[in-house]
């Protein structure tokens, strides 16, 4: 057989990384070139470039790749699994390196997404995702952002070693119930990978407290760790997810977790869905998410914004209207009056505009109109608020509050 050049490869592992969506570069500590012991390097659009955005609006963008889409596992939503008819690729250390720093100096991107299939056996394939991290900061001293993807049945030895070299790692739960893990994945193990995520995230904690106390101790993960589950490839409903997300959220720590709808893949397997599920539903969960970790909704409240017949968040409002239209005796809220934590369940209010309105109302009581200069548009807001010269009179109590927002429109995942 031909041996493929490296832009080959890079066009088939790059394309093989496609679906995995946990590429976010946001926490990670700052590095300026200049002060690099040798210097250092660094400080578009294009094959194997994905953008990602940071928590303040900016666009990152990465190398994404796998080292290799060959792999010793047969999971059943997975294009790479052992019996995919695909074309094979696999790149050496030196090949993923040499891109890598080439794609720096150009300044196509700012730092390298890194994962793999399994090849020979976890430990071997987790050593050659270190000797990427280790040669790139050892060799070239090289100060952008890495994210490696590690494997939860390697070493925890090579884990650590991980963590000292990329700036987040991540573990995959791939689904969110053990039922669905155990019917696609079957040799995938739940609890080793929940394991290899409480592992690291006590070492995320000791090196986070090493740092604290020691101004040269070395520096573990800074970005912390994340996971992603696949939606819609089993039949757990959005119940199970945000369930499932809470728990990893509280007892791990995680920055994120993703969501990535099931895509249908070359060659599927027979046990998989017929029919992809609606991308508006990965959309809703990330809002679902967004909910948890910023405007201090609990798992069981989210619950009870699904539809109680399918379990799902409803597609053509977001889940803060169908929390607020399923608990209407906590609105209005008076924008006068209200603590922070009541604003933010307003729907149609961010964190921001709340922030906004509480600095503002210290000064003055908030007319409607003083409420719909610090947000986008106040039409949705009127149902839900109280203010000076406004009270809603019986908005909240309509059914068809939701008919005024445009209906969700379905969008490709890979046009």
């Amino acid at each position: 057989m031909t041996a493929l050049t490296t832009r080959q490869k890079l066009e088939i592992l790059a394309d093989a990384a496609k679906y995995d969506a946990s590429c976010a570069s946001s926490g990670t500590a700052k590095r300026d070139s200049a002060s690099g012991r040798k210097g250092g390097i660094g400080s578009t659009e294009g094959m194997g470039i994905c953008h990602a955005y940071a928590p303040d609006g900016r666009c990152i963008s990465l190398l994404k790749i796998l080292l290799t889409n060959s792999c010793v596992f047969d999971c059943h939503y997975c294009v790479n699994r052992r019996s995919s008819d695909v074309r094979r690729a696999r790149f050496t250390v030196r090949e993923v390196v040499d891109l890598t720093l080439s794609f720096y100096r150009r300044n196509y991107i700012e730092g390298l997404f890194l994962s793999s299939g399994i090849i020979r056996s976890s430990d071997y394939t987790m050593e050659q995702l270190v000797a990427v991290a280790r040669s790139l900061r050892e060799e070239h001293d090289f100060r952008g952002y890495i994210h490696l993807k590690t494997i939860p049945d390697a070493d925890p030895e090579l884990a650590r070693q991980a963590g000292l070299y990329a700036d987040r790692l991540s573990i995959n739960v791939e689904l969110p119930t053990e039922q669905g893990l155990r019917r696609l994945a079957p040799e995938k193990d739940g609890q080793r990978i929940e394991s290899a995520m409480a592992g690291m995230r006590d070492a995320i904690e000791d090196g986070s407290d090493a740092s604290r106390r020691y101004a040269h101790a070395p520096r573990f993960a800074p970005a912390g760790q994340s996971t992603q589950m696949i939606v819609g490839a089993d039949q757990a409903d959005d119940r199970a997810i945000i369930r499932r997300a809470s728990a990893l959220y509280s007892r791990h720590g995680l920055r994120r977790v993703y969501y990535s709808a099931f895509s249908p893949i070359p060659s599927p397997s027979s046990v998989l869905p017929l029919k992809r599920p609606p991308l508006m539903r990965e959309h809703r969960l990330y809002q679902s998410d967004w909910m948890m970790r910023f405007y201090g909704y609990s798992a069981q409240e989210l619950e009870s914004a699904a539809d109680p017949a399918t379990g799902c968040l409803p597609l053509d409002i977001d889940p803060k209207l169908a929390w607020a239209l399923r608990h209407r005796d906590c609105f209005p809220v008076d924008v006068n009056r209200a603590p922070r934590e009541a604003l933010l369940r307003v729907p149609g209010l961010g964190v921001k505009a709340v922030d906004r309105i509480v600095a503002s109302r210290r000064h003055r009581r908030l007319r409607l109109d003083d409420v719909a200069r610090l947000t986008r548009s106040v039409a949705k807001l009127r149902p839900f608020l109280v203010a000076a010269d406004w009270r809603p009179v019986h908005l909240a109590d309509r059914l068809t509050l939701h008919i005024a927002h445009p209906p969700a429109s379905q969008y490709e995942l890979f046009p």
